[in-house]
């Protein structure tokens, strides 16, 4: 891990661009942008689409440290190249933005009103791969759906057990244990959930760095105080199905929390838009959700 990436993560202005939809998210993606199935006839078709749009938002003059804290990837984007070098490579010397990789294998089925996530069974050649590539850190997703103590407490689990293997190995990981924003219990799962966090804080190695990426909290600035704990690099939000407008009006009532957007960041974008009215639009979208990242 490089000092100078370190520094970035943790003091840099700026919101991290999730562009790491996989397998099962990238039909829904490539139709978001104007890619209907019937425009590729297998899945590599389909990745390979998925990476020509990916490749479009990222050499874009838009999309610039200026405002990109880093970007989030999937396994075959990181492995893609984008002008003759990997993606990571692309992202860090030419652009200036951390390379990050989404680690995990899909969920689990719902138990305890969670949904865990699967054993990452390739994890260590993942992370072989990863440092080959020159990839910052990582992101692993789960997902609450209900104010269940023995459920909630289990994701946090997993999630550190992995976070700490990951953190071993010389990356930073980001900790996505997402509450379902259509919950009627969602500020109390929360609640909950924030109490394992800091269950697990203090008896975490001071060497260890960690993200978190969590839901936009229902009570205002609800994690600002886990902000000063010195294992948390950044505390970031998904989007989690708000949309854009909705998504950055919450974000902004919650200082220092800053963006990790997917859907919303690519909202509005098409196949069918010239260079000018594609980066136009992001330029509109960044903007955005920048102002609102940096509170």
């Amino acid at each position: 891990m490089k000092t100078i990436q370190l520094e970035r993560m943790k003091d840099a202005k700026g919101f991290i661009a999730a562009l790491d939809q996989s397998g099962g998210s990238t039909p829904k993606a490539l139709a978001m942008y104007g890619v209907g199935e019937d425009a590729y006839a297998n899945e590599t078709e389909m990745f390979q689409m998925i990476h020509d749009m990916r490749t479009r938002i990222i050499k874009s003059p838009i999309f610039t440290k200026e405002r990109i804290l880093a970007a989030i990837l999937f396994e075959k984007t990181m492995n893609s190249q984008i002008d003759g070098v990997y993606t990571a490579d692309y992202l860090w010397d030419t652009k200036g933005i951390l390379p990050i990789l989404k680690v995990d294998q899909g969920l689990a089925e719902l138990r305890d009103g969670v949904q865990l996530m699967k054993p990452i069974t390739k994890l260590n050649e993942l992370l072989t791969v990863a440092k080959e590539r020159n990839i910052f850190g990582t992101k692993m997703r789960s997902v609450i759906k209900s104010a269940n103590k023995t459920g909630i407490r289990a994701i946090v689990d997993q999630q550190f057990e992995y976070g700490k293997i990951i953190s071993a190995a010389g990356f930073v990981p980001i900790l996505e244990p997402e509450v379902d924003i259509n919950i009627t219990d969602k500020a109390e799962a929360e609640t909950m959930l924030k109490h394992e966090i800091v269950k697990h804080l203090k008896d975490l190695d001071a060497n260890m760095k960690i993200v978190f990426k969590v839901t936009i909290p229902s009570v205002d600035n609800f994690y600002e105080d886990l902000m000063s704990n010195p294992n948390i690099v950044r505390m970031v939000a998904l989007s989690g199905g708000y949309s854009r407008a909705d998504a950055n009006t919450k974000l902004s009532q919650n200082r220092g929390l800053i963006a990790s957007f997917s859907r919303a960041l690519t909202e509005g974008l098409s196949i069918k838009q010239s260079d000018d009215e594609f980066n136009k639009m992001l330029d509109t979208t960044v903007q955005s959700i920048y102002d609102a990242s940096i509170i």
